[in-house]
């Protein structure tokens, strides 16, 4: 039975292999249909895997039981082992008559419509509505939890944007919870909320990447850096109570945890910590901070025990943060977006998320002449279309108002559709451009100024006031002559050049 099961195994092998190729030549448009095959492929590379572990172990053969069998089909007699196998598998379907049987034919062919909707509903599970199909983050719990961490009430009350700029920062001036407060086991189970949430979406985005390697490196990386005494925030000359440090509480802020006080003026600030109150209060800190370590002398090695593993996890979720500096950004760019929405706005957007028919491709070679080109939008309308090549809702076109056209003539008679690209236009190159091409210098002052004409009568009106406003200012100064004739001072000065006064 050895070789047969050696045969089974190089066969699924070659037919795990195809079914890869095949999936690969596949290249769906919606981020859902992607991640769904990407999936698929990866389970079929987890197959291999274990397929491959199987075979290397009947290779090896510790039992010798492929080396009998090879030696009975060589010298002994053949019919006899073949009786034999055929004894054993009749023996086994009377025992279990009931059993199916596996079809490798169709196990790893293209799925239905109905079997590939299926998969792909199992990735909508993956993800909630805010992260749109691994496109973005959605750290609101984490960021509550953050903002509701012991002993980081006198911090600055962050916003969830602020949040997704700050959450892999953690060394002063930019985090103020002090390196004492970080032991606490509340801080622990934070970071590894957030360890856990951005692995296990790394993992759902990137189902065809080695990331057990990948965070073995990091690992690697953490404990090179761990045995240097290097690791940000966590280095030998560190403070180790956190007595005076830095902190957001204003747009220059400085706290002083001992007193538990914030300063907005850094004179101040100084005078404070000479100040006998502040000694007494840092003694105190230092005091209870230090005070436990005399009565045990396991404390100091699980003191340094508890800073490894919440430096550890530091140093995992940076990496992690560097490695998606992509969808990081692309959060920070959605949230600002859907802020100036109305919620019947964001529950239409995800409406139409959501209700996106799955591409399902029955491989039963109908509309082949179809698929070979690319697939026709259907859009009378001629909607502008959005980041997945599709036609925008017209709701979101009469929202933005893209059906009002507005002229430029000054840009040569161009066409700008909608209210915010017309006014976005007069700081473009065109317009400006336009405006140096009659003469005009300041433009700042042509805002909603389409027309020619009216841009020069203005700026013949402009340069008429400025010389108006020049021969004013000469003519404020009023002389006398001798005679008691009043006049401007240029007058006067001309006439005295000439020896008429």
């Amino acid at each position: 039975m050895a070789l047969e099961e050696q045969r089974f195994i190089h066969e699924d092998l070659e037919r795990l292999e195809e079914a890869i190729t095949e999936l690969l030549h596949d290249d769906p448009k919606h981020i859902r249909d992607r991640l769904a095959r990407d999936h698929e492929i990866s389970r079929f590379l987890a197959q291999i895997e274990d397929q491959s572990s199987r075979l290397l172990k009947l290779y090896d053969d510790p039992e010798g039981e492929r080396e009998r069998e090879l030696r009975d089909l060589s010298t002994g007699e053949t019919m006899d082992s073949f009786q034999k196998e055929i004894a054993s598998i009749r023996d086994f379907h009377r025992r279990y008559p009931n059993e199916g049987f596996e079809n490798l034919e169709k196990m790893y062919k293209r799925r239905s419509p109905e079997e590939q909707a299926a998969v792909i509903r199992h990735v909508e599970t993956m993800f909630t509505g805010e992260e749109g199909f691994g496109r973005y983050f959605d750290l609101t719990t984490l960021h509550e939890q953050y903002l509701n961490l012991p002993g980081h009430q006198h911090a600055r009350r962050l916003t969830y944007l602020q949040y997704l700029d700050a959450f892999d920062v953690f060394t002063p001036p930019q985090s103020s919870i002090t390196r004492s407060s970080k032991l606490s086991e509340s801080y622990f189970q934070y970071l590894k909320a957030l360890q856990d949430y951005l692995e296990g979406f790394m993992r759902k985005t990137k189902p065809l990447e080695n990331l057990d390697k990948l965070f073995a490196n990091f690992d690697q990386e953490f404990a090179e850096l761990w045995e240097k005494e290097e690791v940000p925030g966590w280095e030998k000359n560190a403070s180790q109570n956190g007595a005076v440090e830095h902190s957001n509480t204003g747009s220059d802020g400085l706290w002083c945890s001992a007193c538990k006080k914030s300063f907005s003026n850094e004179n101040v600030y100084e005078n404070h910590l000479k100040g006998k109150k502040h000694k007494k209060n840092e003694q105190e800190m230092a005091n209870a901070t230090t005070g436990g370590q005399t009565g045990s002398k396991s404390s100091a090695p699980d003191t340094r025990f508890k800073e490894r593993a919440v430096a550890e996890k530091e140093h995992r979720i940076r990496k992690l943060a560097a490695a998606m500096q992509t969808e990081r950004s692309d959060t920070k760019v959605n949230v600002e977006r859907k802020q100036g929405m109305t919620e019947r706005e964001r529950q239409q957007e995800l409406e139409m998320l959501y209700s996106e028919a799955p591409e399902a491709n029955n491989g039963a070679g109908e509309n082949d002449e179809e698929s070979d080109g690319e697939e026709k939008i259907y859009n009378p309308l001629k909607l502008p279309l959005d980041w997945s090549g599709k036609p925008i809702p017209f709701w979101l076109y009469k929202l933005h108002g893209l059906g009002n056209e507005f002229p430029c003539e000054i840009c040569g008679n161009y066409n700008y559709m909608g209210r915010r690209q017309f006014e976005k236009h007069f700081n473009e190159t065109r317009h400006i451009y336009g405006l140096k091409c009659l003469g005009i210098t300041n433009t700042t002052l042509f805002r909603e100024i389409t027309k020619i004409d009216e841009a020069q009568q203005l700026w013949t009106k402009i340069q008429a006031d400025k010389k108006k406003e020049k021969s004013s200012a000469d003519n404020v100064v009023q002389m006398e002559d001798p005679e008691g004739n009043v006049m401007p001072e240029k007058i006067y000065n001309d006439l005295l050049a000439q020896g008429i006064l």
